[in-house]
């Protein structure tokens, strides 16, 4: 039997909107693991996750916020095979 873990979500998740283009900033945990998974979603649909985890749910927003400003907000607009962070 495959054991259930519950999903939690962080407050500090949320939508952002930068030169026309919104992304969906999700920063989410389970609930036996404090690490914090950062994962932002294009308005396509477009799923870029880190592989790293964060060990407070800030670090992972100031991650997404340093990505957004060091390789612009058009970096998440992907392709499937495009690599991740």
């Amino acid at each position: 039997m495959a054991d259930e873990y519950k999903i939690i979500t962080s407050p500090l998740s949320r939508k952002f909107t930068r030169d026309g283009i919104t992304i969906e900033i999700l920063i989410y945990r389970i609930d036996a693991d404090p690490a914090w998974q950062l994962e932002v979603v294009d308005a396509a649909g477009g799923s870029t996750v880190w592989e790293d985890l964060f060990e407070t749910e800030q670090d992972a927003l100031n991650e997404a916020y340093q990505t957004i400003a060091a390789e612009g907000i058009a970096s998440f607009r992907r392709d499937p095979e495009q690599k991740l962070h």
